[in-house]
């Protein structure tokens, strides 16, 4: 059993930046690949970035490439995403979620998921 705990959303301007962290609870972290994920009102959850167990890949999905960056430290059991040049459509709740499989991108592979963090950015 894995516990996922998200910090770090709020308010953010146009163009600002928001660090997210999830911390996971047990001592298998370092093999689980990790994600975020995102859901905004009205619509399904999906795929942000993810990041593979020891770190060595990365996915990012298309709109969010270049501005945010996914990491993770398997010392403290922590994933990271920082989020840069904000826009208003990045508002969401943000899932940090733990996956079956050493890196993956796909939502059905993940098996554990935290309660997620508002992230609103303004205009």
């Amino acid at each position: 059993q894995v516990r996922l705990v998200e910090s770090g959303g709020g308010y953010g301007q146009d163009g600002g930046s928001l660090r997210l962290s999830c911390v996971a609870s047990g001592r298998t972290f370092s093999q689980y690949g990790m994600g975020w994920f995102r859901q905004a009102p009205g619509q399904e959850r999906e795929f942000v970035a993810a990041i593979s167990s020891t770190a060595s890949l990365t996915s990012y999905a298309s709109g969010v490439r270049g501005r945010f960056t996914i990491s993770r430290d398997n010392t403290k059991n922590t994933v990271y995403l920082q989020m840069n040049s904000l826009k208003p459509e990045d508002t969401a709740v943000y899932y940090c979620g733990a996956s079956y499989e050493p890196f993956s991108s796909v939502q059905n592979r993940y098996k554990y998921w935290g309660q997620g963090t508002q992230v609103t950015v303004s205009s």
